[in-house]
């Protein structure tokens, strides 16, 4: 066998076995002892690399057709997928928008839940209030990922006169309430509306 043909067999093989490791379930499928309490505290959920690439093409597919709808303006929602759950977020103009959205979501292939974080719009906004509320969006975010400790990916920040909305995933409790705690120091932020939910 020349060199080149034992590069490609090796290539081959390395590409295989980090797909199985890769793609390898992170949980422990052994028996839980039983002296265990239910009671206790569950470690934060893990996810496999297939299960995000899962979820990030599910996000793609859903944003899509939310844009592909002449009904949602999808520029407003936010979507993130956590295991085939997808959280809608953002600020629409009525609930007939809403009742669309989900109806999309729901239809996209993958989809195993939708969450209803969406709000509606109280008033319209001037193009200067638009600019203002980017500015905040954009330091919330930039604070959020200063923040060591929050995996500040897996949450969305989108503000509409003042009013931060956070939504997203953490890993607990403590972790949203410290989300909610940095966004209201931020200034120009007149209230906050905490959405996020803890990973499953």
């Amino acid at each position: 066998m020349n060199i080149q043909n034992k590069l490609v067999v090796m290539t081959i093989t390395l590409i295989g076995a980090l797909s199985i490791a890769g793609c390898g379930k992170t949980e422990d499928k052994g028996p839980k002892p039983a002296t265990a309490p239910e009671s206790a505290a569950a470690p934060a959920a893990k996810t496999t690399v297939g299960t995000d690439i899962d979820d990030t093409t599910i996000t793609t597919k859903v944003k899509s057709a939310l844009l592909a709808d002449a009904d949602v303006k999808s520029f407003d929602i936010k979507v993130e997928t956590r295991k085939g759950e997808v959280q809608l977020s953002g600020f629409v103009d009525n609930q007939s928008q809403i009742d669309r959205a989900i109806t999309i979501t729901r239809g996209v292939e993958g989809v195993k839940k939708v969450d209803n974080k969406m709000s509606l719009k109280t008033t319209d906004t001037t193009v200067g209030e638009k600019i203002d509320d980017g500015i905040i969006t954009t330091k919330v975010k930039a604070e959020l990922i200063a923040e060591p400790g929050l995996n500040s990916t897996d949450i969305s920040t989108v503000t509409r006169d003042g009013v931060v909305q956070l939504s997203g995933f953490a890993d607990n409790q403590a972790q949203i309430d410290r989300a909610a705690e940095i966004a209201r120091g931020v200034e120009g932020v007149k209230s906050v509306v905490n959405e996020l939910s803890i990973k499953k």
